[in-house]
């Protein structure tokens, strides 16, 4: 129905802001609660696709064990590529999650068991009950899985473990003194992170019906970036507002989508200056006005 009023394209493009959605809000959890800048998650994107596309490939699983199989496996990755956070920090940090990405395209690209620079083609719908899940149907997947995931979040910055992630990135020594593991607490947000971009690599996976080793490229980690940072890092509000609108905006002004990489880097540049905190994160002009004309009424 949703798409006989809306048209099927309009429909894509919330797909495609869903996902996308879930990808910034998993990078919020390490970026913005943490404190952990990386600038590889797109490689826990594509981690989660290839698990998905392999297996339902290649080995004849279905969908959906498919795709708790590639939640689980790229929070384990996630889990253990977090380990050099334990050793460096800020630019550092910064270097390695970008040396991370490009490893695992390079992997995606050159080793044969990954299809090559080719990728994999023929993944299939997913199906639930014999009905194959494509259109409005796919969005409604997408859609649970978002609000599963801003569940998630906001369960996690309402609990103990929130205000411990939160003392890891205000300051790590200090955090220790007051009995926060940061260590292990790095390592939480590495493989909750990455557990949830890898079920987002799966839906984007099983949504084209094929991925290659260039979806999953360094650039796309910093517009997973530009999307937290224009909305406001550290609040789910931002998240969300900046992965709807900077991934909608490309798909429906073709002038803007032929540089969009131009304005995903002149945003960062931009906010780094003028609004570090977001349009509408957390101190920001534009939210603390907001709150003041609604406080008052």
């Amino acid at each position: 129905m949703l798409e006989a009023i809306l048209g099927q394209y309009f429909v894509t493009i919330l797909i495609l802001c869903g996902i996308w959605a879930v990808l910034t809000l998993s990078l919020n959890i390490l970026t913005g609660y943490a404190g952990q800048v990386s600038l590889g998650h797109a490689a826990f994107f594509g981690i989660g696709a290839y698990t998905s596309a392999l297996l339902t490939t290649r080995y004849g699983w279905t969908f959906w064990p498919a795709f708790l199989a590639s939640i689980a496996i790229t929070g384990f990755v996630g889990g253990f590529l977090g380990l050099p956070s334990l050793r460096v920090r800020h630019d550092f940090l910064v270097l390695a999650t970008m040396g991370i990405n490009f490893v695992t395209v390079g992997i995606f690209k050159y080793v044969d068991f990954f299809g090559g620079a080719m990728g994999i083609i023929n993944i299939p719908k997913p199906s639930l009950g014999g009905i194959v899940l494509r259109g409005e149907k796919f969005l409604l997947l997408v859609l649970v899985y978002l609000a599963f995931t801003i569940w998630l979040c906001y369960y996690l910055s309402r609990r103990w473990a929130g205000l411990a992630l939160r003392a890891v990135k205000s300051d790590e020594d200090a955090a220790e003194v007051c009995g926060v593991s940061v260590a292990r607490f790095k390592i939480y947000a590495f493989i909750i992170s990455g557990a949830l971009a890898g079920g987002a690599g799966s839906l984007y996976a099983h949504f084209l019906g094929s991925i290659f080793p260039d979806h999953f490229a360094f650039a796309e980690s910093i517009v997973v970036l530009s999307m937290l940072v224009f909305g406001g890092i550290g609040t789910i509000r931002g998240a969300l507002l900046g992965a709807f609108l900077l991934k909608a905006l490309p798909e429906y002004l073709r002038v803007v989508g032929d540089y969009r990489y131009t304005l995903y880097g002149g945003i960062l540049v931009l906010m780094m200056l003028f609004q570090p905190m977001g349009i509408i994160g957390d101190k920001s002009w534009l939210w603390e006005k907001l709150s003041a004309w609604f406080g008052r009424r």
